[in-house]
C-alpha cells in the first residue's frame, strides 16, 4: 500500500470542518488523499505473508468463515488509525494494518477481508450478532466490556495526550491552567479534563475531533485533548504545524474485540500479533501511519491473556 500526498495543513482543516464524524459519527473529508499524513518519500506499509493451511480448531467464528471472507469493524474517519478514502474507497491507517496482518496469519487474502465502518456505540452489538468477525479500532480493553465481548491484545497502548501548534509552550497537562482545550462531546477526555486540577478557563464540547482541531488551527482553543494515536493522526496531516505533546496522563489499551466465548480465537489473534511484533511488521505499519506525526514507534505492549 502506497501512501500519497497529503493536502497542506490549512486546507486539510478546512475540509474537516466541514465533517462531523467523532464519537461513533461516520463521514470524513471528500479529497483524492488516503490521510495517512503521507508523502512520496514517506515508509511504505509492510505486505503480510498469507498463512494458506491456517485451522482455529474450537472456534465457532473461524469454522464460519474459513474459506470465505472475514469481515472486520473498524472506523473510516481517523486518519492515520482508520481512514476510508472517499473517492476510491481504500482503507489506510494503524488499525487497519493491524486488521490486515490478523486475517492474513488467519488465512485470508486482501480481496477475502471485508471492512465494515462501525460506530463506537455499536461495537458490542455487532460482535455478539456476528455482524463482524473481528473489531479493530482504538477499542479500549476495560472490565464492564468484558462482560459482553472477547478482547486479544492489547497490540497498542494510548494515553490522553494533548495537541497543541508547533510553537506552543504547552508541555503536559500541568500547563493548561487557564488555558481553553476541546475534545469530543460525551467522550471520556473531555470529562477529564474537566476535573478541578487541571484548571482549564474552558473545556470546550464539540461534536468531532476534527472540529476541534479547526478551533487549534484558528486560535480559538490552545489544545485539543483525545487519545495520543488518534491525536498523531492529525499532527501527521498538518506536520510543521501541530504537534503532540507527547506526555499522556492516562492509559487506554487498545484490543481486538472478538466473541466473549470464543477462546480459541482469541489467542489465535493473539500469537498474530505476537509474531507481527517480533518480525517487525508491527512497527513498519507504525512507522508508516502514526509514526509520520513524528512520534517515534513505542515498545509493543504485552499480550494480556485472561
Amino acid at each position: 500500500m502506497k501512501l500519497r500526498n497529503t493536502a497542506a495543513a490549512a486546507a486539510v482543516v478546512l475540509a474537516l470542518a466541514a465533517t462531523s464524524t467523532a464519537c461513533g459519527k461516520s463521514g470524513s473529508p471528500d479529497d483524492k488523499s488516503d490521510k495517512s499524513g503521507g508523502s512520496s518519500s514517506a515508509p511504505a506499509a509492510p505486505t503480510y505473508q498469507v498463512n494458506t493451511s491456517a485451522d482455529v480448531k474450537g472456534s465457532s467464528v473461524f469454522e464460519k468463515i474459513k474459506g470465505k471472507d472475514i469481515t472486520i469493524g473498524t472506523k473510516a474517519d481517523q486518519p492515520g488509525l482508520g481512514y476510508e478514502n472517499p473517492g476510491n474507497k481504500t482503507r489506510s491507517g494503524f488499525d487497519v494494518e493491524i486488521a490486515r496482518m490478523i486475517a492474513a496469519d488467519l488465512g485470508f487474502d486482501e480481496k477475502h477481508i471485508k471492512f465494515k465502518t462501525v460506530p463506537s456505540e455499536a461495537r458490542e452489538t455487532q460482535i455478539a450478532s456476528g455482524g463482524v468477525d473481528l473489531y479493530v479500532g482504538t477499542y479500549t480493553i476495560n472490565d464492564e466490556r468484558k462482560k459482553q465481548v472477547g478482547f486479544a491484545g492489547p497490540y497498542y497502548v494510548a494515553g490522553q495526550d494533548l495537541l497543541v501548534k508547533a510553537d506552543s509552550s504547552i508541555k503536559g497537562p500541568d500547563d493548561l491552567k487557564g488555558k481553553k482545550v476541546c475534545s469530543a462531546t460525551g467522550s471520556t477526555p473531555l470529562k477529564r479534563i474537566k476535573e478541578p486540577k487541571y484548571g482549564v478557563a474552558e473545556a470546550k464540547a464539540q461534536q468531532g475531533y476534527q472540529l476541534c482541531v479547526q478551533d487549534l488551527v484558528n486560535g480559538s482553543v490552545d489544545a485539543v485533548t483525545t487519545d495520543d494515536a488518534i491525536l498523531k493522526g492529525y499532527a501527521a496531516e498538518n506536520k510543521g504545524a501541530l504537534k503532540v505533546v507527547g506526555n499522556p496522563f492516562s492509559k487506554e489499551p487498545y484490543g481486538v474485540g472478538l466473541k466473549k466465548d470464543d477462546a480459541a480465537l482469541r489467542e489465535a489473534v493473539d500469537k498474530a500479533i505476537e509474531a507481527h511484533e517480533k518480525n517487525g511488521d508491527w512497527k513498519k505499519a507504525y512507522d508508516a501511519t502514526l509514526g509520520l506525526s513524528g512520534a517515534a514507534a513505542p515498545t509493543p505492549p504485552a499480550i494480556d491473556r485472561y
